[in-house]
Order: structure tokens, then C-alpha cells, then sequence
């Protein structure tokens, strides 16, 4: 007696069984969603994976103020290895004790050919004041430095004249000049600029004018 041949099945949804090309159709979707819940899977795994390593590094990086904790810069050594190679002497402060610098170099070959001497600053409140003097620059590199803030009046410190620069109350982001001081002395601009206040700004100003007298400044 010869086996019987199995009928194929009633699929509900048709009330009938499947033709052979419905049969192939269906398998080819199921196929289909079956590469799909993968990708979304292998997606998700993969997101996964990124927020994890993302936590790793974030809970591997140091807390605290790295700016702060870095070793100071000796801007006089820096000054007097370049001494001679610029048309004035590089400026040195002075300053007291809780004063630190974090960056200090001579910077030539710029994009507005005007070589300066720069001295970034941290002071002892925390806040920042960098000191720039440009060599034979003009007023354009001048006003590129302080962000073209408008000069708001002068000030005299310690016998120089100074012209100031204050953004404290401007609604638009100048960057780190919320205040400044410029002034002209031999062939060198000189910019103090920065987050400090008044009092912290005189004491950088008050170093710095004993040598800017000498250079010719008023």
C-alpha cells in the first residue's frame, strides 16, 4: 500500500492552501523581516557598545582643573633665550606670589606676517589674563586682538597710558577679552586682555611698566 501524499495545508488568512508562488512569496518575507529584526538588532548592539566605551573614557579622564594643575611655564627663561631676535626686548612681569603662567612663546611666520610675544596667565582668583606684544604690527592686528572691541576710554597706570577695552556687560560672546588694555611703546604693541578684574589687571599692568617706559611708552 503506498504511502499517502500529505495535502497541503489551509492557511487561515487565505481559507485555502497555499499556491506554490504564495508559498515561495511568504517564505521570501519572512526572510526578509528576518534580515531586518537583525540589523536593528546588530544597530542597537553597536549603540550599545558606543555608550559603553564612551563611559569608560569619561570615567578614565582625570577630575579637576587640568589648566590649573599643569606645571607653570618659565616665561623668563622662554624670554631670555629669544632675547635679540625681535626689533624691542620681550616683556617680563614681575608678578607675586600665586601667579603662574600655563603658556609663554614667541611667535613668528604668522598668517598676518607680525611677530609677537605672547605670555598666557593664570591668576591667583583663577582667571585668566594673557599678555601679547606685537612687533612692528599696525592697528589692524591690534583690533584682530582684541576682538575690534571699541576703545571705551583710557586709563593711567603706574605712569603709562593705556587704552581700555571692556566687554564685561556686552551681550555677545568676545571670547577671553571681556576687558583689555593696549599702548604703544618703541616698535612694540602691547595688549593685556583676559576675564580678570580691575584690581588683577593693574597688577599685570603695574609689572609691566617699568620695562614699557624704558622701550618708550607713555
Amino acid at each position: 500500500m503506498s504511502p499517502r501524499t500529505k495535502p497541503p495545508a489551509v492557511v487561515a488568512e487565505l481559507g485555502r492552501p497555499e499556491t506554490p508562488e504564495e508559498t515561495a512569496a511568504r517564505k521570501a518575507q519572512n526572510s526578509a523581516n528576518h534580515r531586518n529584526r537583525q540589523t536593528v538588532n546588530n544597530l542597537v548592539y553597536s549603540l550599545l557598545a558606543t555608550l559603553a566605551l564612551v563611559v569608560v573614557i569619561v570615567l578614565a579622564v582625570p577630575r579637576g582643573n587640568p589648566t590649573a594643575d599643569a606645571p607653570a611655564v618659565d616665561y623668563a627663561k622662554i624670554a631670555q633665550e629669544a632675547q635679540g631676535s625681535e626689533p624691542d626686548r620681550l616683556l617680563v612681569p614681575k608678578l607675586p606670589a600665586g601667579w603662574k603662567a600655563n603658556n609663554a612663546e614667541l611667535r613668528t611666520r604668522t598668517a598676518d606676517k607680525v611677530d609677537y610675544w605672547y605670555i598666557g596667565l593664570l591668576t591667583p582668583k583663577g582667571e585668566y589674563i594673557g599678555v601679547t606684544q606685537g612687533f612692528e604690527a599696525n592697528e589692524s592686528w591690534v583690533a584682530e586682538q582684541v576682538n575690534r572691541t571699541m576703545i571705551k576710554g583710557t586709563r593711567s597706570i603706574s605712569g603709562v597710558t593705556w587704552d581700555v577695552y571692556d566687554n564685561r556687560t556686552s551681550s555677545s560672546d568676545n571670547g577671553n577679552v571681556a576687558y583689555g588694555l593696549s599702548t604703544e611703546a618703541g616698535r612694540s604693541s602691547i595688549i593685556v586682555f583676559g576675564t580678570a578684574d580691575d584690581a588683577e589687571f593693574d597688577t599685570v599692568a603695574d609689572a609691566l611698566a617699568g620695562q614699557i617706559t624704558q622701550l618708550g611708552g607713555k
